[in-house]
């Protein structure tokens, strides 16, 4: 079964007949022409199509309109498919370590999830979205999307709440399918790295028609893992289709069917002691896996179908509606170690746990977007209204404190007998709606100038139906709250490609949890400033960002004074910071990217005076990238392409006193590849040199080793 839920009780709220009206104001105004491209077709068209190199032209993340990057009054950062290739990465984690302020994998190579931290602030739950619409998430309830089903990945950097609502406040991430484009083709790619993970996909498109235009996507993905023990499984498929009866309108619907089965990875929970410093006994392996195989298991089913409509008029106003419906259902059980049980001897405590999730989800995104003069103003407006849903149905398991077996971290034996079995500390259902109404004007004026004005406004309801568990009944709670969200921004577009801009922007994030008294919490809030500088070359094709940036977030959960096993909402986090990013494509031969990131993260308020003003945990403050590709294109040599990049990331604390340090780290990644007719293949590799590090601490029991020197070898072919 899929899922015990499908759909639970609202649908889909439709508005098309309300906003495909010809607003009344309309007609006071003189109508400017509209040209509206359609989503088809190679090249750099629109905010959904091919990138060609490393440089993309238009983003829809930052607008929900099809804008050129250096016009958005925030930092934007886009990845396309050759990109993400050239890394030879396998997931979005992967692929995003060389974005500016984006940090990722802090608990390692971890094969179920991707882990990303945007600013300083965890995007992993609420900040990331496929084709404009949330992929939310709350406790291990979570939608998995495989990279290879993506065309592009896109970050705003930067509160988005007055364009999508409830998100994190250090940006968001975009992921953008990969949909028919008018072209007939097949792809098939297969590859194998050196821990013994291999896949096989396809990537097909055609026409059925003139006006149906098809592509089907899929992977099989597995094998084992770096760490002991560890395998995973990974299917997907992904199929779309495009109708455009006519020049004016197209309907696309996208679905997507994903199972996962694997054996959890190693080198993560693991203590300080033994990991950054020494134990007694020395560090303990990376490889290592304390887990019980036996018990450990992750399985995953999950499915999607949306669809993205859009009609012009004859007026040249277009209506859009992007929809969504999401299901997933996630077992899961291992051991993970607690800290040392017995320092002297070795010995990690361990914990037993398990937990049994459904998830379903229902998305709709309604929008008129349309161009409008007045006077020596030219206007494009957008206005919208989204709906969204979000349902978890969950139980969370673990062993009683104290009767789960403990294991040697340095000479394990596994398959000791388990004294008790996990038992629900969490038996709930809860559910989350929210709708939102916003507004955008894009305004040209004075030659060059360009402002930008966001408006939203959005109510959430969160109820929790809190049942019967080992420990006894929590009472039910619910909760609505309203927010209104801003942004505004302003920019001068030079003829020399230099664009200077300055942006203030609100958010908030509803944050699922109570306090001691059993309340739910209220949402996160607060506000970014930013200036910065973006530079389209015209001379050659390039795309320059430097952002400084003021974020403030507010009412963050942090532990109750009078009980330390509930939080109340007193404490705020300041990053400020400066982010220098440039990716260009010079010719024929050279691509190139590079990325800078400095901060200073700052708890600014807290329960706990004694850390206020201290750094929070498991972030580096610095981040520095550099990577380079060039291929041949005469004589022997043609086809062939070399590689290679420079990581650094920064030092972390692992404590919220900022008494325990993880030290800093520079990684090197190489690609060699060679492409001739209609085949190519590629080596990728990286960690080129095998450095052995910490990628992050989350307290001084969690400790997660980063991955070590992996090679990949794919082979692919188009026709």
């Amino acid at each position: 079964m899929l899922s015990r839920r499908w759909l639970t009780g609202a649908s889909f709220v439709a508005l098309a007949s309300v906003l495909a009206a010809t607003p009344a104001w309309s007609q006071a105004v003189q109508l400017e022409t509209v040209v509206v491209q359609g989503e088809g077709g190679a090249g750099n068209g629109t905010g959904t199509s091919a990138v060609e190199g490393y440089v993309a032209d238009e983003t829809r993340t930052g607008s929900k309109t099809d804008t050129p990057i250096e016009e958005i009054p925030q930092a934007v950062s886009v990845l396309g498919r050759e990109e993400i290739d050239d890394r030879g990465a396998q997931k979005v984690d992967e692929a995003l370590r060389y974005t500016a302020g984006v940090f990722t994998q802090p608990f390692g190579a971890d094969s179920d999830t991707n882990w990303i931290y945007i600013r300083g602030f965890d995007a992993t739950q609420t900040g990331t979205y496929q084709d404009g619409l949330q992929l939310q998430s709350y406790a291990f309830g979570a939608y998995f999307i495989d990279s290879f089903l993506l065309e592009r990945i896109e970050t705003l950097k930067g509160p988005a709440s007055a364009i999508y609502g409830s998100s994190n406040p250090g940006g968001i991430v975009n992921y953008v399918s990969k949909r028919p484009n008018g072209e007939t083709f097949k792809t098939i790619e297969a590859g194998i790295d050196t821990n013994g993970t291999g896949y096989v996909g396809f990537d097909a498109g055609g026409s059925f028609s003139e006006a149906v235009d098809y592509r089907l996507v899929g992977r099989l993905f597995g094998g084992n893992g770096y760490t002991d023990f560890e395998e995973q499984f990974r299917g997907v498929i992904s199929p779309s289709i495009t109708w455009s009866p006519d020049a004016a309108t197209s309907l696309t619907v996208l679905a997507n069917y994903t199972h996962m089965d694997l054996t959890h990875s190693g080198g993560t929970f693991l203590p300080y002691v033994g990991t950054v410093v020494d134990a007694p006994y020395g560090k303990i392996s990376r490889d290592a896996n304390f887990t019980e195989p036996d018990i450990d298991d992750y399985d995953r089913q999950q499915a999607s179908i949306g669809y993205e409509f859009a009609h012009t008029f004859d007026n040249n106003w277009t209506f859009r509606q992007n929809a969504r419906i999401g299901v997933a259902s996630i077992e899961e059980a291992y051991l993970y170690p607690n800290g040392y049980a017995d320092l002297a001897a070795g010995e990690l405590a361990r914990v037993n746990f398990s937990h049994d999730t459904d998830i379903n989800s229902q998305l709709i995104d309604n929008q008129i977007e349309g161009a409008v003069k007045t006077g020596e103003l030219d206007h494009t407006l957008l206005g919208g209204f989204e709906y969204k849903r979000f349902n978890i149905d969950q139980i969370q398991s673990s062993a009683l404190f104290g009767t789960t077996t403990p294991i040697s971290a340095f000479d394990p034996i596994y398959g000791v007998p388990q004294p008790s079995g996990p038992v629900s500390y969490i038996n709930q259902d809860l559910t989350q709606q929210q709708v939102g109404f916003y507004a955008q004007d894009q305004i040209r004026f004075g030659g060059g100038w360009l402002a930008t004005l966001n408006g939203r406004y959005d109510h959430v309801w969160t109820e929790t139906e809190n049942r019967p568990n080992f420990y006894g009944l929590t009472e039910d709670a619910e909760r609505d709250s309203g927010e209104w969200t801003g942004r505004a921004g302003l920019a001068y577009e030079f003829e020399n490609g230099i664009v200077p801009y300055a942006s203030v922007a609100s958010f908030f994030n509803p944050v699922i949890g109570t306090t001691g008294d059993g309340a739910l919490f209220k949402p996160e809030t607060g506000e970014q400033y930013e200036v910065g500088v973006k530079y389209k070359p015209t001379s050659f094709d390039g795309l320059f960002t430097v952002a400084l940036f003021d974020l403030t977030r507010q009412n963050v959960p942090t532990t109750d004074p009078t009980n330390i096993f509930a939080q109340v909402q007193t404490g705020e986090i300041r990053s400020r910071g400066i982010e220098l990013e440039g990716k260009v494509n010079l010719n024929d031969n050279w691509r190139l990217t590079a990325a800078f990131t400095t901060m200073d993260l700052e708890v600014t308020k807290d329960t706990d005076a004694t850390i206020v003003g201290n750094q929070p945990f498991l972030i580096p403050e610095t981040q520095a990238s550099a990577f380079v590709d060039y291929t041949f294109t005469q004589g022997a040599l043609t086809g062939l392409s070399l590689g290679g990049g420079v990581r650094f990331v920064g030092s972390s604390y692992a404590d919220r006193a900022n008494t325990l340090k993880v030290p800093d780290v520079t990684l090197a990644d190489a690609r060699i590849g060679y492409t001739k007719d209609n085949w190519s293949a590629d080596v990728t590799v990286s960690n080129l040199f095998d450095e052995k590090f910490v990628s992050g601490c989350q307290g001084e029991l969690v400790c997660s080793y980063g991955e070590g020197r992996k090679a990949l070898f794919k082979i692919s072919s188009t026709w």
